[in-house]
């Protein structure tokens, strides 16, 4: 049977790809005149009608969500539909984005409160580097924050006080620096304990010479708990006469704001009458000419031993007369505080060697007398504390005197901080030494 004469030619001849361009499609509203330009005309009403069903949001489809689903985001690809019931892009302009949310206001009166970074100002190794106040409340320190310039405008020689070597805010690096130059051993324990003594804040601190000299004597020879029991017993009971004076000055009854006991209800001879006066005030301290109008039996109902109270009493009059103030402290060398001071009953070397250090905040003071330096600079130095006796019978020394004095010269001006180190060694607590 012959094939067709298409069928033939199929078999010879292959297929060619299309070439022609495809025809686009027209809109019905949309003709080609001759030239093969595409021209709109208006579309009917009918049309118009048909267009608008279309577009109607009511009548698209609604997308399939649960109401824990949420909708993903469209692509370009992905046709977006209009929420139901809201206005379309067509009839009116898209929204503005909302603002977004205000910062949260910043409350000042709950944040804490930062202190200020504390005043630099200029210190000497051998002059009083603390803040002193007077029995009366006022604050004095040896030099201005602008005394650095003093050698411009006035000469140490009429000053009386040495040139200043450092600052409060650079006094701790400069000291520590010298230490560990002078002996490189020093330093993983100065790494290891930083001396807040000599810190800014340490030097900022506002002290009260009087009070801790009268505490000094207080707490001789007792145990710290029964220390702080007589101090507050012979601060209550200078406070109560003081405030019992103040209200017969004012014209008022004496016992204005003292409580009275009478024991019992009764007025038999068991009944007694207790006065208790009103608590001090945290910062009130008796000053040197209230303590000195008190003789020696009333100042003994604190707890105060007849030597004690007669100490206290000796170091209130020198602190009346002038003999002793917080300005003297302030511009004496290290010679003449000792001297001063040690002339004062009840007031030994060491406990004036350890009010300079710890109080005063002089940077050059070395207690030979501390049997904690001692063991120190024993251990220091590589004797075995553990092992070593006393010598000659006498006090008990791990070091002479004259050893010690060799060992500590080498890191003058800054003796204090080698001492402080020296007790870090054998890690003696100092606090009682800072109270």
């Amino acid at each position: 049977m012959a094939l067709r004469r298409s069928a033939r030619l199929s078999a010879v001849l292959p297929l060619q790809p299309s070439i022609q361009p495809a025809k686009p499609n027209r809109s019905p509203s949309q003709r080609s005149n001759s030239n093969g330009v595409t021209k709109s005309r208006k579309p009917s009403a009918k049309e118009t009608q048909k267009r608008k069903k279309t577009l109607n949001p009511n009548s698209l489809p609604q997308p399939l969500l649960s109401p824990h689903q949420t909708a993903t985001t469209p692509t370009s690809d992905t046709p977006q539909a209009p929420a139901p019931n809201s206005t379309t892009y067509w009839d009116s302009p898209s929204p503005p984005p909302p603002p977004p949310p205000p910062l949260p206001q910043d409350n000042i009166g709950n944040r804490p409160q930062t202190p200020p970074p504390p005043l630099d100002r200029p210190v000497e190794p051998h002059r009083t580097n603390a803040t002193l106040l007077t029995p009366h409340g006022s604050s004095l320190v040896a030099y201005p924050p602008d005394a650095l310039d003093w050698d411009i405008i006035i000469p140490p020689s009429k000053t009386g006080l040495p040139r200043p070597t450092a600052t409060t805010g650079t006094l701790l690096e400069q000291a520590t620096a010298h230490l560990i130059a002078t002996d490189a051993r020093l330093e993983p324990i100065i790494r290891q304990h930083p001396c807040k003594l000599f810190s800014p804040q340490g030097l900022a601190e506002k002290i009260d010479p009087f009070r801790s000299l009268v505490s000094t004597i207080i707490g001789q020879q007792v145990s710290g708990a029964a220390a702080k029991s007589i101090k507050d017993r012979f601060v209550g009971l200078l406070y109560g006469i003081n405030n019992r004076n103040r209200n017969r000055n004012r014209n008022r009854n004496p016992n204005d704001g003292i409580t009275i006991n009478n024991g019992g209800s009764g007025s038999g001879s068991g009944s007694e009458t207790t006065i208790i006066p009103p608590p001090p005030p945290a910062d009130y301290f008796p000053t040197p000419e209230e303590i000195v109008k008190c003789d020696i039996p009333l100042l003994r109902t604190a707890g105060l031993s007849q030597r004690k109270a007669e100490y206290i009493q000796g170091l209130s009059e020198k602190f009346a007369n002038g003999e002793l103030s917080a300005r003297m402290l302030l511009s004496a060398s290290d010679d003449e505080l000792l001297e001063k001071l040690t002339a004062v009953r009840g007031l030994g070397r060491w406990s004036v060697e350890m009010f300079a250090c710890f109080t005063l905040k002089r940077t050059d003071v070395f207690s030979t007398g501390d049997l904690g330096v001692q063991r120190g600079c024993a251990a220091f130095i590589g004797k075995d504390v553990s092992k070593l006796k006393a010598k000659g019978g006498g006090k008990f020394k791990y070091m002479s005197e004259s050893d010690m004095l060799e060992l500590a010269a080498k890191f003058a001006p800054y003796r204090s901080l080698f001492m402080w180190y020296m007790w870090r060694v054998e890690e003696v607590d100092v606090t009682v030494m800072s109270n």
